[in-house]
């Protein structure tokens, strides 16, 4: 049977400590002092509440459902971004105008 000839590496040199530390998505830096939350997952920081508001105010226009907020870490103040009164997306129609027309039409008898 032949000798083999193992070569060892030699001891590598550690590697330069890196200076800022890795982020995850679970731990992002934040920047801002003013955070959109959606649904209460913080999603982005902002320098200033206008600039988040504004953010805040299109993604609630797109999804009139989700809960839309604005957390100012500074003074632990959380603010709901709301829609306009009149700018209503999605118009919810009246329970008891649809059972009026169902009863009145003959279609759905009920105990009868």
């Amino acid at each position: 049977m032949a000798t083999r000839v193992i070569k060892l590496r030699e001891a590598e040199q550690p590697a330069p400590e890196m200076g800022q530390e890795v982020l995850s998505q679970s731990k992002r830096p934040e920047v801002g002092r003013f955070l959109l939350q959606v649904d209460r997952q913080t999603k982005q920081s902002y320098a200033t509440a206008e600039a988040a508001e504004m953010a805040g105010m299109v993604i609630k226009k797109g999804h009139p459902i989700v809960r839309v907020s604005v957390y100012d870490s500074v003074e632990t103040a959380n603010k709901i971004i709301e829609l306009p009164a009149g700018s209503s997306v999605a118009r919810a129609i009246p329970l008891s105008a649809g059972l009026s027309d169902a009863a009145g039409s003959g279609g759905i008898v009920l105990g009868g």
